[in-house]
C-alpha cells in the first residue's frame, strides 16, 4: 500500500508541475486510425476527457452485457451482438482481445510538440490489488513526421483464489505524411499470463454461504474453493506492419487576386498513389497444469492423463498487399477515391505432436472425440490470395462513403467474398444538423484453420465445416441537439460456427437471425446529467446462438467545478442485463461456450464514484459494487461458477503532459 500511495503523490506532483508551466500555443493535436488494406485513415479520439475515467478499472465495463471471469486483464466476450468480432484465425487469444494490441486498435498521433500520457490505477488491498500502469508517447521530429511508444500493463491478484492475471505490452509506432511519400508503420510485442481457477465449486459460496456453511453468512472470497488449483495459461504475440505510400500529381500555384503574375503558394496535388502493405507476425498459445489434483476436472486427457505440460499452439504470418488508387479531390470531377489490390498471405500453424495411438491395445478407451484415422501433422503451411476493391469518399460536406470487397482465389480463401460498406449524409431537421448513416455486410468465409484441426491434452478435434455466410444490414440516426443517437442493425447467419456444450466446435445447418436496436440517451439539466445507452437484441435461435435481450448502461451525476479550476463528476452507474444462459468458460481452450444448464443476469452492478480534472490531471476514486448484499441479490454470476468482483474500493490517476 505505501507503494501505491508514494506513486499517487509522485504523480499529482508532476501533475501539480503542470500547473505553473505556461504551454505554447500550437494547432490542435489529432489522432487517427489505419483502414486495411491500403492504410486509409479514420479520424480516431485522443485519450484526454474526464468524464467516465474511473470505468477503466472496472472489468465488466467493456459494455452494457459483458461475459468476464471476473478479473481485470483476465478472459472476456462482449454479448452484445452487433459488436462481437468473428471467432479468428487463432481463436485461443479472442477471449483475451480487449487487453492486447492489434490492427483494430492501432492509433497514430500528430501532437505538434511532445506528448506524454502517464497513467496508474490501483484498488484492492494486499490480497486482491488490482494496478493497471499506462504510458502513451508522440513526438514529431517534423512538422510532417512523428514518432510514439504505448506501454500497458494491467495486473491483478484476483479477488478469489487462483485468478491472478497480467499482461504486458508495448508497441512502437511511426508516421511520415509527406506530399509525395507517406509512411505508417508500428511494432508491437504482448505476454498475458493468466491462473484458470476453473470457476468455484459450489455457486452456493457466492448466493447463499449460510446454507453452505452451516449458518455462517460471511466468507472470504479467497477461501471459496475452487475447481483448479495449479492451471495456467499463456498468450504471447508480435507484429511488424508497414504501409507504403506514394503519390504521383503535379504542382498547383495559387496567385494573388490583384496581382495575377505574384504566386501565393504552391500546392502538390496527387492523383494517383501506389501501395504497398506488408506484415509480418505470430501468436501462441501454451496451457499447462502441474497439479495432478485437477486431473478430475477434465473429460478427456489424451496425451498425459495426470498433469499437463504442452508446448506452443502458434500461428505464424506474413502478408503484402500491393495496390493502385486514383485520388479523391484533385479535381472538381474526381469526387471520390477508387483502389484496387491484391494480397497474398503465407499462414503457418505449429501444434502440439499427436502422439495417440490410432489403433491397438494402446489406443484410449472411451476418450472422445477422436474419430480420424490419420494423425494430424505438427505444422500446417497455407498459401492464400485475395483482390479486392475500395471506393471511398472522405470529403464531402452532404455525402461520405465507403466500400470494400475482398474475394479469395488461392489456397483455403479460394471462394470467400467480403464485402463491407457504409454511406453518411447530412439533413436540417428542427434547426439542427442531423446525420444519418447506412452500413452492410456481406461475407462467405471458410472456418478458421484451427477451428478445424487442433491438437492438445484435453481437446482434440478434426472438423470439415463449410463456408459461414453473413449478411448484415442497418442505419444509424444520430440527432446533436437531443444527444439522441439509435443504431438499428439485423443479422442473418447461414451455417454459424459456435462452441457448444463440450466447448467443442460445432456448424449450425439453418439460418439464424438477429434483430438489434440500440439507443443512446443523454439527458441534462443545468449540474446534473443522465446517460443512457439501451439495447434491445433477438436471436431467433436461443439454443445456438443465446443473448440478453435487453441490456442497459444508466449513468446519474452531477457535473460542476470548484473554486473555477477543478473539474468535478459525482455520480453512480449501473449495468443490468436480463437472464439468459450465459456462456460457460473453458480455461483449456481460453474460450467461452455453450451452456443450458445456469442462467446469469438480471442482476444490477452499481458503481459510485468522483472523477475530477485540475488542468491536464485527471483522477477519481470508486466505489465499485456498491450494492453488494443490500439490493439486488446475490446471484452476481456473468458466466457460471465465475462470479463477478466483490465490493472494493478503487482510485486513479492520469497526466497529460506537453512539453
Amino acid at each position: 500500500m505505501n507503494r501505491i500511495i508514494i506513486t499517487l503523490f509522485i504523480l499529482l506532483a508532476l501533475s501539480g508541475a503542470t500547473l505553473r508551466a505556461e504551454y505554447p500555443v500550437v494547432a490542435p493535436s489529432y489522432a487517427w486510425s489505419i483502414l486495411q488494406p491500403l492504410g486509409l485513415h479514420h479520424p480516431a479520439p485522443i485519450d484526454t476527457l474526464m468524464l467516465n475515467y474511473y470505468r477503466t478499472a472496472v472489468p465488466s465495463a467493456v459494455s452494457e452485457a459483458f461475459v468476464t471471469t471476473g478479473n481485470q486483464a483476465s478472459a472476456g466476450k462482449n454479448m452484445i451482438y452487433m459488436d462481437q468480432e468473428p471467432i479468428s484465425d487463432f481463436f485461443l487469444k479472442d477471449a483475451k482481445r480487449y487487453w492486447l494490441p492489434s490492427e483494430a486498435t492501432q492509433r497514430f498521433y500528430n501532437s505538434r510538440i511532445p506528448m506524454s500520457i502517464v497513467g496508474y490505477n490501483t484498488g484492492g488491498g494486499r490480497e486482491i490489488a488490482q494496478d493497471w500502469l499506462r504510458f502513451l508517447f508522440s513526438g514529431n521530429f517534423s512538422p510532417k513526421g512523428e514518432v510514439g511508444l504505448k506501454v500497458d500493463y494491467p495486473y491483478s491478484k484476483g479477488s478469489y483464489a487462483n485468478q491472478a492475471a497480467k499482461t504486458f505490452s508495448w508497441n512502437l509506432f511511426g508516421s511520415y505524411m509527406g506530399d509525395r511519400y507517406e509512411f505508417q508503420g508500428y511494432t508491437y510485442s504482448y505476454t498475458s499470463l493468466m491462473q484458470e481457477n476453473g470457476g468455484i465449486t459450489d455457486d452456493l459460496y457466492i448466493i447463499d454461504p449460510a446454507e453452505i456453511q452451516g449458518g455462517m453468512s460471511k466468507i472470504n472470497p479467497k477461501q471459496i474453493p475452487t475447481n483448479l488449483l495449479g492451471a495456467r495459461s499463456r498468450v504471447m504475440g508480435k507484429e511488424f506492419y508497414m504501409n507504403h505510400r506514394y503519390k504521383v500529381g503535379f504542382w498547383r500555384e495559387t496567385r494573388d487576386s490583384v496581382d495575377t503574375d505574384s504566386v501565393v503558394a504552391r500546392e502538390y496535388v496527387p492523383v494517383s498513389s501506389f501501395i504497398w502493405t506488408f506484415s509480418y507476425g505470430n501468436d501462441r498459445h501454451r496451457f499447462y497444469d502441474y497439479n495432478s489434483a485437477d486431473a478430475d476436472f477434465w473429460a478427456n486427457s489424451y496425451i498425459n492423463p495426470e498433469v499437463t505440460e504442452m508446448g506452443m499452439t502458434k500461428k505464424t504470418w506474413l502478408r503484402n498487399t500491393l495496390g493502385v488508387s486514383l485520388l479523391e479531390g484533385f479535381n472538381k470531377y474526381a469526387k471520390a477515391g477508387l483502389s484496387a489490390f491484391i494480397t497474398h498471405e503465407m499462414r503457418t500453424y505449429d501444434q502440439v505432436t499427436d502422439t495417440i495411438p490410432i489403433s491397438g491395445p494402446d489406443r484410449p478407451e472411451g476418450l472422445t472425440p477422436y474419430p480420424f484415422e490419420t494423425r494430424m501433422p505438427g505444422r500446417t503451411r497455407q498459401n492464400l490470395v485475395y483482390v479486392g476493391a475500395q471506393l471511398t469518399k472522405q470529403q464531402g460536406s452532404v455525402l461520405n462513403y465507403e466500400g470494400t470487397v475482398k474475394i479469395g482465389l488461392v489456397g483455403p480463401a479460394a471462394g470467400e467474398v467480403i464485402a463491407d460498406g457504409n454511406i453518411s449524409t447530412h439533413i436540417r431537421l428542427f434547426g439542427d444538423t442531423v446525420s444519418l448513416k447506412a452500413y452492410g455486410h456481406l461475407s462467405n468465409t471458410t472456418a478458421p484453420f484451427l477451428i478445424n484441426n487442433y491438437v492438445s491434452n484435453h481437446f482434440i478435434w478434426k472438423n470439415d465445416f463449410g463456408k459461414t455466410r453473413k449478411v448484415r444490414f442497418g442505419g444509424v440516426l444520430n440527432v446533436p441537439q437531443t444527444s439522441t443517437n439509435i443504431d438499428v442493425g439485423v443479422e442473418n447467419i447461414q451455417n454459424m460456427i459456435y462452441f457448444d456444450e463440450q466447448a467443442l466446435p460445432a456448424q449450425d445447418a439453418g439460418s439464424i437471425q438477429v434483430v438489434s436496436a440500440r439507443l443512446r440517451q443523454n439527458l441534462a439539466w443545468r449540474a446534473l446529467h443522465w446517460d443512457n445507452v439501451l439495447t434491445w437484441q433477438r436471436s431467433s435461435d436461443s439454443w445456438t446462438l443465446p443473448l440478453p435481450q435487453l441490456a442497459l448502461n444508466t449513468n446519474l451525476y452531477l457535473l460542476f467545478k470548484v473554486a473555477k479550476v477543478l473539474d468535478v463528476q459525482l455520480g453512480a452507474d449501473m449495468n443490468y442485463y436480463s437472464s439468459y444462459y450465459a456462456p460457460a468458460y473453458q480455461p483449456a481452450i481460453m474460450t467461452f461456450h455453450n451452456q443450458h444448464e445456469v442462467k446469469c443476469g438480471n442482476y444490477p452492478f452499481v458503481n459510485a464514484y468522483v472523477n475530477m480534472k485540475l488542468d491536464r490531471a485527471r483522477f477519481f476514486v470508486l466505489f465499485s459494487h456498491i450494492n453488494q448484499g443490500k439490493f439486488g441479490g446475490n446471484n452476481y454470476f456473468s458466466s457460471p461458477h465465475y462470479p463477478l468482483n466483490p465490493s472494493r474500493f478503487l482510485m486513479g490517476v492520469v497526466v497529460d503532459f506537453i512539453n
